[in-house]
């Protein structure tokens, strides 16, 4: 049983199922939803999503012209949350969403194809487990 929150703590879930993938996504949507290089999502399949609190809370905006993506957040501070595709047994979960350890590690980055010349690739850059110095 995975459990997670939004930012504000006003929509708390709970997910059960089997951790199948996890992924790096670079893809250009994921970027533009989260603001970063790429979006980190764990997908559970068989799986089944409960809201826990503040399901009143979560909003959806589904690009038009795309088949299968959806960006689901909390509606008061913006925090992504899982979504569970209509007629899926599968389960999206933002791994920042998480309240605990994902229960597997990254499999792979992809839609490497579109991404920034900025974001982070698994590359030579410098670790820090905090900020860096000034």
């Amino acid at each position: 049983m995975l459990m997670g929150s939004c930012l504000c703590g006003a929509v708390r879930y709970q997910v059960a199922g089997e951790a199948k993938r996890f992924y790096h996504c670079h893809c250009s949507r994921c970027r533009k939803a989260t603001g970063t290089g790429h979006a980190s999502n764990l997908f559970l399949q068989p799986a089944a999503l409960s809201w826990l609190l503040g399901q009143e809370h979560v909003r959806a905006f589904k690009v038009p012209q795309a088949t299968r993506f959806t960006n689901q957040f909390c509606g008061l501070c913006g925090g992504r949350v899982p979504r569970q595709p209509q007629n899926t047994d599968t389960v999206v979960i933002p791994a920042g969403s998480l309240d605990n350890e994902a229960p597997i590690g990254p499999q792979a980055r992809i839609y490497t194809g579109s991404r920034a010349s900025w974001s982070c690739s698994g590359d030579e850059l410098p670790i820090y487990e905090a900020s860096p110095p000034p």
